[in-house]
């Protein structure tokens, strides 16, 4: 039985409300109404009450624990770190947990309005996302919803005043996800196909995306199609096929009609949309299997593309494919950053999309005509048994890179002699290349395996890139995070692939990075003329390990904790600000995280407030009652809660 409790309607108009409007594309000042801000995925708040003046002051103005702790742990499956981004629309905050459960708070003291849970833990989500990321507003001027895509795979539309899920919407407001894919589901492990991120809503059109996992040695998984739902009626309305199917363009691209069984190459992350051009912008994973490609060779269509599509009927209007065949995981893993900028004297309405290979991607976002040339140059060849990498991969001239790419001996870390021998005999037992070097069957040519860098968890991820409207500049926030990776047979003798892939993360001599720093990094790109403005490191890193403390080194960014999906930067009228974990700072065994302020003009650190509990989720701000608050998610299952930070009264 559906669940919604404490429902609570005296909900008073705070600083910052305004009457619904059906443009999605900004929210009114004050407000933050979608996962990114806004459908440009800006993730920026013209506030400036909070300054580098008085950063360090602000403190705890309220949390709330995440209503998931009222549901007994034998219904309710373990979750990861608690990593919603709240919503203020209209001076309400409107928020979800972890299990998919959605809540309205008064965003100046914290208190519960109502609370609506689906009970979509109740249904199986096999081993799909241990986590619900976000929520989607929408309005067409009259009628405000919340959408929700859960874990149990269905669709909610709620009445964001009473809480309740809308009768007129699917079966008494749940649309069932489980369909819909255009093939049969007794072709696939429905149990591996969930659902993390919001959808995005535009014009009618609540538009789907899914969470697949692909570590497995069975070809099982779906295709990730996208998929959109009318937002009155909950009917679905299209699909767009992210595997070519029967018919479609491009199933050449997938050799030997592979294109009939494989999957993933889903939207697992955010998506973002121009609500004006009524186009939404679909940032596509990898292809089962994520490092081996034997099964599928060719270009791989549309696996790691960034697809435009005709929001009410799902019809491609461009696409552009950062990496053809893919080996390396690199799939585009954050939301496209839409932008309007001024590029020698010609405006021109950009969508710039960052990614783990380092590289931003700068396209005209109504036609795809790339802003600045992207070459096809020759990458190495793949001496793996069956496979055959492709022979040339994309590589934007402009913006130059925001990562290292690639990996020789001239990266590898030498802060002392003895560093510096260290690294070179651990690096003998590894290939190292240009970026897009394939992978290795392990012990070939008596190697253990090949490095990539960025590695499948560095350049940008989840977090994505923020965009400041005002000056055109796009922060991304970056890992190093070299992985050695390498082929080798699965343990299963009925196993679908004949390799599979082992990893070896935090590869490097006396327990420091094998390379040279910064390994966490924000730069700062002018997107009106493609030049890098700052780059400034990203926590202090092993800059203290006992082998480099004598040397007194500056910050060398975080090195070794997983933040490809988590965290981010919010970008306000004068800050950068985004947190970090204490135990990569302070103390291995802090619990806690660290908020912290750069000046958006240079990226000079400017203020630190330490927080004692983790601090996993976006940040997002806010005006209530006159007053900037910042919101962050955090914790853990019975501690996992909503943080709001503001200055003394």
């Amino acid at each position: 039985m559906i669940r919604s409790y404490s429902v609570l309607l005296a909900v008073a108009l705070l600083s910052g409300a305004c009457a619904p409007h059906p443009e999605q594309t900004s929210a009114p000042f004050g407000g933050w109404h979608h996962a990114g801000g806004n459908h440009f995925s800006a993730k920026y708040s013209p506030l400036g009450q909070i300054d580098s003046s008085n950063f360090a002051d602000l403190e705890v103005a309220w949390d709330w624990q995440s209503a998931d702790a009222r549901i007994p742990r034998s219904l309710a499956s373990n979750t990861s770190p608690y990593r919603a981004t709240p919503l203020l629309v209209n001076g309400v905050m409107y928020t979800n947990t972890s299990l998919g459960q959605v809540a309205a708070l008064d965003p100046v003291s914290g208190r519960e309005l109502w609370v609506f849970d689906p009970e979509s833990y109740q249904l199986t989500v096999g081993r799909g996302a241990s986590s619900t990321r976000g929520i989607e507003y929408w309005t067409d001027g009259q009628i405000e919803r919340i959408f929700i895509a859960t874990r149990g795979k269905q669709l909610v539309s709620i009445d964001i005043k009473t809480g309740l899920p809308d009768k007129n919407f699917g079966d008494n407001g749940f649309a069932d996800l489980r369909g819909d894919f255009g093939k049969s589901t007794d072709e696939f492990n429905l149990d591996n196909i969930t659902h993390g991120s919001p959808p995005i809503a535009v014009g009618s059109s609540v538009i789907v995306g899914s969470s697949l996992f692909d570590y497995t040695e069975f070809n099982r998984n779906p295709p990730g199609h996208v998929r959109a739902y009318d937002a009155y009626t909950g009917q679905f309305k299209w699909r767009f096929n992210t595997i070519p199917q029967q018919g479609d363009d491009f199933t050449e691209t997938w050799e030997n009609d592979s294109w009939r069984k494989m999957g993933n190459t889903n939207v697992w992350t955010f998506m973002s949309a121009d609500d004006e051009a009524g186009i939404v912008y679909l940032p596509i994973a990898t292809p089962t299997n994520d490092y081996w490609g034997g099964t599928r060779l060719g270009e791989n269509l549309f696996a790691e593309s960034l697809v435009a599509v005709d929001a009410e009927t799902g019809e491609r209007i461009w696409h552009f494919q950062t990496v053809h065949h893919g080996l390396w995981d690199y799939d585009i893993a954050s939301a496209p950053n839409l932008v309007d900028i001024v590029v020698d004297g010609r405006p021109i309405k950009a969508v710039a999309q960052v990614s783990k290979t380092g590289s931003t991607y700068v396209f005209d976002r109504i036609t795809g005509e790339p802003v600045w040339p992207i070459e096809e140059l020759p990458v190495p060849p793949s001496n793996v048994p069956g496979e055959r990498a492709h022979p040339t991969q994309p590589h934007p001239t402009w913006p130059l890179p925001f990562e290292k790419q690639g990996m020789s001996e001239a990266d590898l870390i030498d802060f002392t002699p003895e560093i510096a021998a260290a690294a070179k005999e651990l690096a003998k037992k590894y290939v190292m290349g240009p970026i897009f070097t394939p992978p290795i069957v392990e012990g070939t040519d008596g190697k253990e395996a090949t490095i990539f860098m960025p590695g499948a968890g560095g350049g940008a991820s989840f977090p994505g890139a923020n965009i400041d409207p005002e000056t055109n500049i796009l922060y991304v926030p970056s890992q190093t995070r070299p992985y050695a990776m390498s082929l080798v047979p699965p343990n299963d003798p009925e196993a679908d692939w004949p390799y599979v892939i082992r990893v070896q993360r935090n590869v490097g001599p006396m327990g420091l990075p094998l390379v040279k720093p910064p390994y966490r990094r924000i730069t700062a790109i002018d997107l009106n003329t493609g030049e890098h403005v700052w780059k400034t490191p990203l926590g202090r890193g092993p800059a203290n390990h006992p082998a480099l403390a004598h040397l007194n080194l500056p910050d060398l960014g975080s090195s070794f904790s997983d933040y490809s999906a988590e965290g981010g930067i919010l970008v306000t009228k004068t800050l950068l600000i985004t947190h970090l974990a204490q135990k990569d700072e302070i103390d291995p065994d802090a619990d806690g995280s660290i908020l912290v302020a750069f000046n958006k003009e240079t990226g000079e650190k400017v203020g630190e407030v330490l927080v004692d509990v983790r601090l996993h989720g976006p940040v997002m701000s806010y005006l209530a009652d006159g007053r900037q608050h910042i919101s962050i998610s955090g914790g853990r299952f019975n501690d996992a809660k909503i943080f709001t930070f503001a200055l003394p009264q």
